[in-house]
């Protein structure tokens, strides 16, 4: 008799534990949805303070890449008497302090965008140094003029990097 008092209390109990799991269940689905609601419109406020700042540090970058590639780098640092090596030190000097000035940007722009601006920046450097080494390179106007000549066979790092930012806009807009 009183095994059958224990089965009858069990059956009595179990659906009331089974309600229990499912109210749990179903209380616990809420409160993760509602977490990943609360982060989406925490997100999304973010996102509508952050994408001008975002947008605005990419414009910075573009314009550092406009202002170091070799068509107006050129243009705007006059050769002024200077030897081949003291112009190229100008052009080198001018350009990582150009970016050392953009530095902060690099917080508002994916790592890999970062890394194709400090490749470009280094490869402008190296263009600058390699050409300064060739022979027949003796003063500030032709090392202008062998830079500017050899414009014309290939496209500027700073071209390729300013693709890359315009791409990377267009997929955050």
């Amino acid at each position: 008799m009183n095994d059958i008092n224990i089965i009858q209390l069990f059956f009595y109990i179990l659906p009331a534990i089974i309600v229990g799991l499912v109210a749990f269940y179903f209380f616990r689905m809420y409160m993760l949805n509602e977490e990943k609601r609360r982060m989406f419109l925490i997100r999304k406020e973010n996102q509508k303070e952050a994408l001008p700042l975002r947008l605005q540090a990419y414009e910075r970058m573009a314009l550092y890449l406009e202002r170091i590639s070799f068509g107006k780098l050129l243009i705007r640092i006059k050769t002024d008497n200077l030897t081949a090596e003291e112009y190229a030190n100008v052009l080198t000097s001018n350009i990582e302090i150009e970016f050392e000035h953009n530095l902060a940007q690099q917080i508002y722009i994916t790592g890999e965008c970062w890394n194709v601006i400090k490749t470009s920046k280094n490869a402008t450097i190296g263009i600058i140094r390699k050409t300064l080494k060739q022979e027949g390179v003796t003063s500030a106007d032709k090392l202008r003029e062998v830079i500017l000549a050899g414009l014309m066979e290939q496209q500027a790092p700073t071209e390729t990097a300013l693709d890359y930012i315009k791409k990377e806009v267009r997929s955050i807009i």
